[in-house]
């Protein structure tokens, strides 16, 4: 499977580089909200929008930014009740991939 990343500077590499400068440059960086609230809402709105190919990556990266299993948990089942039962379900599927490629 190509890498989302190095997909993007094959195809698009002005899109990657906007990217990389502006959102994980710019947006991700400003000191208003914590890394880890910003990967906690990220989460809720690839979910609520079925982005699933963007949600592993987030959801690692939430993991990496302190989020826990468990606060995934409750954003997942909070955001069911918002979005849909099949974007929910489909985000728990996500999450358990990530979470157990990682041996959470």
């Amino acid at each position: 499977m190509t890498n989302p990343r190095s997909a993007m500077q094959e195809v698009a590499p002005k899109l990657a580089e906007i990217t990389a400068d502006v959102l994980f440059g710019d947006i991700w960086e400003r000191p208003g909200l914590s890394k880890r609230d910003r990967s906690l809402i990220t989460i809720a709105n690839l979910v609520a929008l079925c982005r699933t190919d963007q949600l592993q990556g987030q959801i690692g990266r939430a993991l990496d930014n302190g989020v826990t299993k468990s606060e995934i948990s409750e954003l997942s089942l909070h955001t069911t009740f918002y979005a849909g039962w099949p974007v929910g379900a489909n985000a728990v599927r996500m999450a358990k991939e990530v979470v157990d490629e990682r041996g959470i």
